[in-house]
């Protein structure tokens, strides 16, 4: 660290696994390569977001190298600063990282600071996702190794530079809490106190971790550390950027996409008190202001006239009538195993054929899109909260037409991600409204612009086919997954053989035991319809679609749905725990307490995704006007190794509300090329009266943690339809459920 506190790079020519020394202010500073994680890059729990790091690097010109150098420093006081290449958005990271340096560091966690990452793909890309990206729940898997390596070895050093100091032998001393000490002869250092003297000690080159019964913080609830300051209001989220003299913009982009910027009232916009000055970009148009009320007023006074251009007909039926119909035909081969096609006619036992349908979806975050630009001739600081800083950095710099290291990007907390603040749009923009005018501004869209110029999760048509033999076991599986390719546009070299590989993910690694299986993707590209990676990804609709065939299968076959599962899972020992953990839990096979009025069910799924295994179950209530109430979901969790307890089952309970939330009633429709949902009022929320009670299971696990912040949304769909059909005797298999159990 510099005098004026800012990071200094440890130069990365070198190959040594570490490096420290002293820090021009006193202290410790030590750099840390996380090239140990890169063996993990061909794990088949790696998500397919690694397309997003893939583009990362190539929107920043940086090398696609993995790691680089990540860094802590200790100062005198005995303050440990972990710099993180990761950001917040409310999934715990910035508590589970920490925990993960401070369990074999032995620090004081409370002691332990966080300063984010600048933008720099060279230094701060994720080992499993190939970029500077936060998704794909990878934060604590990425971490798991290296930052316990890291901590174990800053240890050492600080242990051996007391060892010396006292003359003794530093096997006799113990690490607590940000101190090292001799407790034969009383004698206590805490680590501001060896810095200086541990700077000059050669790093050892292994270093042995804790075995897990000796983990102090690993598997321990604890407080988030960030919780005091959004209590407080002290933390900064992107919307909160405030600079001297800025201005604050309204934006609306045309209601079509590809749409154009025919004409604008300007007199009128700058008639409105406030406002200093209207934008105009070929597609979009802001007005700048001295706050964002004058901006919001003086935008409507503007009333943009717009030209539709070639999208202006499209419509959601004809979306949807293409894609039933190319989903007939045959599709690229993701998964091959033995001969479904022969199998499916077969003579004897039963063939079953379905078709599910999965709405557009919009992120719907908390804090709607922002981003605050101050472009100068020497150069363009962004203060923004992103998902992938040096995409953004990337971006930017090159709508500004110059050098990326030019960009600085100040990236703040996150009011929600969800896959939405994977993407730049936002940012490209910002930028190019920025090149119109002079000083800082903060583009703002309001709700009804988050929404309706979103980047949505697909619309997927899903076919499905399947054989029941005799004994009513599953013999042959066929699934045609239809939809737009999110990774043909992020990284088209990771579609291999017209596969992509998001797209069927959930869907072409089945945990369940099946002699004939294959599975297809046939691409469809909706016109004037961005899609994007919404939270869950490709596990948030196969889960649905497949745990929902499973129990129409075991229906089919005039068994219970948990029964029919278990049979199915005896070469996945993992997967058949939590699902025997939640079914017992839940009480299945018991009777559900009734309901005045309404009509009671039980539902069931199981999943594997993002190196976790879950089983949840749902109990639903439905009225006679259709009306669903979920009024309990009991979830198990296999996801390895847990770091902080408390952080998964927030998750899980977060994610859950999430994805209920979706199934119940969401959806984005398109009439004559426009979004029809605009806020909240349309595009529903699930409220605090109407959320289930959630009761999350832990499984005690040894095994490499597994991802945690996409999962719960995943597995609840088809647990609270199965649970409907349990409750109602009507399959449910297009989503939302929405007004389809009227009179059911």
């Amino acid at each position: 660290m510099n005098q004026d506190n800012k990071i200094t790079h440890v130069p990365n020519a070198r190959r040594r696994f570490m490096q420290l020394g002293a820090t021009a202010g006193g202290g410790l500073l030590f750099g840390f390569s996380l090239f140990g994680c890169n063996k993990d890059s061909d794990r088949k729990d790696v998500p397919s977001e690694k397309a997003v790091g893939e583009a990362s690097t190539a929107h920043s010109d940086t090398p696609p190298g993995l790691a680089r150098d990540a860094f802590i420093r200790i100062d005198r006081a005995g303050i440990v600063t972990l710099v993180i290449h990761k950001v917040e958005m409310g999934q715990g990271t910035f508590t589970s990282m920490p925990m993960l340096l401070a369990e074999e560091l032995g620090a004081d966690l409370s002691k332990v600071k966080l300063e984010q990452a600048p933008a720099n793909n060279e230094l701060y890309a994720d080992p499993l996702l190939g970029g500077q990206v936060t998704g794909g729940s990878t934060s604590v898997r990425g971490a798991w190794k290296p930052l316990r390596e890291a901590g174990a070895m800053v240890r050492s050093v600080l242990v051996a530079a007391a060892a010396k100091n006292w003359e003794v032998d530093a096997d006799e001393l113990q690490v607590v809490a940000g101190a090292v000490r001799h407790q034969a002869s009383g004698r206590s250092a805490h680590f501001g106190e060896l810095v200086d003297a541990a700077s000059k000690m050669a790093l050892p080159k292994n270093v042995k971790l804790k075995a897990p019964e000796q983990y102090v913080l690993i598997g321990t609830p604890m407080k988030r550390l960030d919780s005091p300051a959004k209590t407080n209001g002290e933390a900064l989220f992107g919307i909160d950027a405030r600079l001297p003299n800025m201005g604050i913009a309204a934006v609306a982009a045309s209601p079509v996409t590809g749409g154009k910027l025919v004409g604008v009232d300007e007199a009128k916009a700058m008639a409105v008190k406030g406002v200093r000055q209207v934008l105009r970009l070929e597609g979009a148009v802001a007005v700048v202001a001295d706050h964002f009320w004058a901006a919001k007023q003086g935008l409507a006074a503007a009333a943009p006239r717009w030209d539709d251009g070639a999208n202006g007909n499209v419509s959601l039926p004809g979306i949807v009538a293409d894609m039933m119909k190319v989903s007939e035909g045959t599709g690229a081969v993701a998964k091959n195993t033995g001969d479904a096609i022969q199998a499916l006619d077969r003579q004897g036992g039963r063939k079953i054929e379905a078709v599910y349908e999965m709405p557009f979806l919009a992120h719907a975050t908390m804090e709607p899109v922002n981003c605050t630009v101050d472009l100068r001739a020497d150069g363009c600081d962004l203060w923004v909260g992103t998902q992938v800083p040096a995409l953004a950095q990337g971006a930017a710099a090159k709508v500004a037409g110059i050098p990326v290291e030019k960009v600085k990007v100040h990236n703040y907390y996150i009011g929600g991600g969800f896959g939405r603040r994977l993407e730049v749009d936002y940012v490209i923009q910002a930028v190019a409204f920025a090149k119109l005018t002079k000083g800082p501004v903060k583009f703002i869209w309001t709700r009804e612009e988050d929404i309706q110029h979103d980047m949505f999760r697909p619309y997927y048509v899903d076919r499905l086919a399947a054989r029941l033999d005799d004994k009513g076991r599953v013999a042959a599986w066929f699934h045609r997954v239809t939809g737009s390719s999110v990774m043909a546009r992020f990284a088209p070299p990771l579609v291999k053989n017209g596969v992509d590989p998001d797209a069927v993910e959930g869907a072409a690694e089945l945990q369940y035991t099946i002699p004939d299986m294959r599975v297809e993707y046939v691409r469809h590209e909706p016109p004037g319809v961005p899609t994007a990676f919404w939270r869950g990804v490709g596990p948030t609709h196969n889960v649905f679609v497949v745990e929902s065939f499973i129990d129409e299968l075991a229906q089919a076959a005039k068994q219970d749905p948990l029964a029919f599962r278990r049979a199915l899972l005896d070469k996945s020992p993992r997967t058949l725990g939590v699902l025997n953990l939640a079914a017992q839990k839940a009480g299945w096979g018991k009777p559900l307490a009734p309901v005045a009025g309404r009509k009671v069910g039980r539902g069931i799924s199981t999943q594997f995704a993002f190196g976790s295994y879950l089983a949840q179950v749902a109990e639903v209530s439905v009225g006679p006007d259709g009306d669903v109430r979920v009024h309990r979901v009991v979830c198990a969790v296999d996801c390895g190794q847990a770091i902080n307890p408390d952080t998964i089952i927030a998750q899980m309970e977060g994610g859950i509300i999430f994805g209920a939330t979706a199934a119940l009633w969401n959806e984005i429709t398109i009439d004559k090329g426009r979004v029809q949902q605009t806020n909240f009022g349309d595009y529903r929320m699930m409220r605090i009266n109407e959320a289930p009670r959630v009761e999350v299971h832990i499984v005690t696990s040894r095994d490499e943690p597994g991802g945690i912040g996409e999962p719960g949304t995943s597995g609840i769909a088809p647990a609270l339809t199965n649970a409907v059909f349990a409750a109602t005797g009507k399959r449910i298999r297009k989503l939302p459920i929405g007004e389809q159990l009227k009179g059911a």
